[in-house]
């Protein structure tokens, strides 16, 4: 329904001027209603006027001083002017105009005392038309519970005139794919994030029905927005209006998108069913996930979604279900969506596939993982694919040290767990979350790795420990850096060729620092069966190396033979089974490497 705020008129309109349908202050008001699709048809907008014809009728409600027009199916807005457009213009509404009686329900049902309840003009005066000028229109009535309802009535143009009340399960950002060919949406400029990458705020809403819809916004000013948005409008109910079909999707075609709508399946509480009362023993829980979704956009760069912060957490809300790794890592299912909070140990770019697209690795852990379970790694790679879109607080908090992160509807299947679109990456842990009794205690103590053995994977990380029986001469090389900024560039000085120039410090270096690459072979004996080669760290080198150069400062291989290296923090870069062969690099954990700056 959609009530106007009108000024009956006291002549028709083919009498009047545009200056005599001006509104009067002074002149009493009326409360209209129009249905849906007489509001569409209508279009109306303040200072219009509307000619209403019968049967019209005017209804004065108990201990209310403003009067209801109702039964306003044959209404037409009419033009003004001076003389073409005078003449009312019924559009074959006049084929309608039956004069009879209309029989009250107070008559029907043989109500005789009205006068508390309710009072209804007689019907001599229903079968005239009226016309009215409107002064304002009244919307917050005008808000509907079904996204379905809404969009089969309004169609794909979308709606302005209506709302739809939903409420928010969740906010992301999408990564916009046009890319450069699109940079501006709205008048406003696109956020660049990941490397380029170009960013929008979304929401996904459901309504009382249990029907999702993904509502796409404007783009960000900052990706850091997305942590502000998630605290203050999920949960929420909110009401859109302006929107448009941006797509109608289906499972086939969007599973990212159906596996998080499928994590908030069933509701939390039954839902409202189409076409039967809504009594709460005719709301269920027990019906199917839907199996298409609407996508939603703004109209003429306009947001139209008015979120009541102050509101409190709607009970149609579904926080996410925080696991732990091990429980997350024991699900025999694919391609669901899981939470948990997580301390990240180690960072790496992976690939590199396209312009503007990354995938990155981060090895995380647990209390759940940290104890000694068989067949549980203490350490797992979570990937981070360039579809999901990365907060610069996020980033900027990794590159500084480990930290505590909670990860938001990623998802698992075949063995992995991925961040892909619609996950999201958070540094504070939502109020509102669900712990399904996992344990979220904190690390206490060291982390530690599992030690490198037969179930050793690439791209995994892992703990090493073994004896040199050989190096790897071919990689093997040392230069020298500069002792102030640790460039390793440094050049021959123009005036004096026997020193060393930094063009970073613009100063001769007179004491640089060498630096070292060295492989080496071990034997372990947990992969006795391996060639293992490693990558090693400048300070283990320099440990290895230790009292053993000659007179000219070189070094014998048979002076590294023997020697004893481990516990080695390893990244592993490649396992193979002909020749059976394991590449590793040695890396230091951002737990350590924040404790060392």
């Amino acid at each position: 329904i959609q009530v106007a705020i009108c000024q009956q008129l006291e002549q028709s309109p083919a009498m009047l001027s545009p200056e005599d349908a001006v509104i009067n202050a002074e002149e009493p008001i009326l409360k209209v209603l129009f249905t849906r699709e007489t509001a569409a048809h209508l279009k109306s907008r303040p200072q219009d006027v509307i000619h209403i014809y019968p049967p019209w009728q005017k209804l004065l409600l108990a201990n209310a001083d403003v009067p209801v027009i109702m039964n306003t199916y044959f209404s037409q807005k009419v033009l003004l002017s001076e003389h073409s457009e005078a003449r009312e213009k019924t559009y074959g509404l006049t084929n309608v105009l039956i004069r009879k009686n209309i029989i009250s329900l107070a008559q029907t049902f043989r109500l005789d005392d009205l006068d508390d309840k309710l009072h209804q003009e007689s019907s001599d005066n229903q079968v005239w038309s009226i016309w009215f000028t409107i002064k304002h229109l009244v919307r917050s009535c005008a808000v509907n519970d079904s996204l379905l309802e809404m969009v089969e009535s309004q169609g794909a143009v979308g709606w302005r005139e209506v709302q739809v009340r939903v409420v928010i399960q969740r906010v992301y950002c999408l990564p916009a794919r046009e890319g450069c060919r699109s940079l501006i949406q709205g008048n406003k400029p696109l956020c660049a994030t990941n490397g380029g990458m170009f960013c929008r705020l979304c929401l996904l809403v459901r309504d009382a029905y249990g029907m999702f819809s993904e509502v796409q916004l404007q783009s960000l000013s900052s990706t850091d927005d997305i942590e502000q948005y998630c605290r203050r409008w999920e949960g929420k109910s909110c009401c859109l209006a302006g929107m448009k079909i941006l797509q109608r999707t289906t499972r086939g075609r969007a599973l990212g998108l159906f596996s998080l709508i499928d994590s908030l399946w069933p509701p939390v509480v039954p839902v409202k069913v189409p076409g039967q009362s809504q009594e709460s023993d005719m709301m269920t829980t027990n019906i199917p996930p839907p199996s298409f979704c609407y996508i939603l956009t703004v109209q003429s760069g306009e947001i139209h979604v008015e979120v009541d912060e102050e509101e409190q957490i709607s009970n149609l809300y579904q926080p996410p279900a925080v696991h732990g790794l091990k429980e997350i890592l024991r699900i025999s299912g694919c391609n669901e969506r899981c939470s948990f909070w997580a301390q990240v140990l180690y960072q790496r770019l992976q690939v590199i596939v396209l312009l503007y697209q990354r995938e990155i690795l981060l090895f995380v852990t647990d209390s759940t993982l940290q104890n000694v379970v068989p067949g549980i790694p203490k350490v797992v790679a979570v990937s981070v694919t360039a579809s999901c879109v990365l907060g610069r607080g996020i980033i900027e908090a990794l590159g500084a040290g480990s930290r505590l992160v909670f990860f938001k509807d990623a998802l698992w299947g075949n063995g992995r767990i991925i961040c892909v679109e619609r996950t999201v990456l958070l540094l504070q842990k939502p109020l509102l979350c669900s712990a399904a009794g996992a344990d979220l205690s904190e690390l206490t103590g060291p982390v530690r790795l599992d030690e490198l053995d037969s179930t050793t994977q690439a791209n995994s990380v892992c703990a090493l420990r073994g004896t040199v029986v050989g190096v790897n001469e071919s990689t093997a090389f040392s230069w020298p850096t500069c002792d102030r900024c640790g460039n390793g560039k440094l050049e021959l000085c123009p005036q004096d060729r026997e020193l060393l120039y930094c063009n970073q410090c613009s100063e001769v270096v007179t004491t640089p620092v060498l630096k070292m690459q060295l492989e080496v072979f071990l034997h372990c004996p947990s992969r006795s069966q391996s060639t293992v080669k490693v990558k090693l760290l400048q300070r283990t080198i320099s440990s290895l190396l230790m009292s053993s150069a000659s007179e000219d400062g070189t070094y014998e291989v048979q002076s590294v033979l023997g020697k004893e290296v481990g516990l080695l923090n390893c990244y592993v870069h490649s396992v193979t089974s002909h020749p059976n062969c394991v590449a590793l690099e040695e890396i230091v954990l951002l737990e350590a490497a924040a404790r060392q700056s």
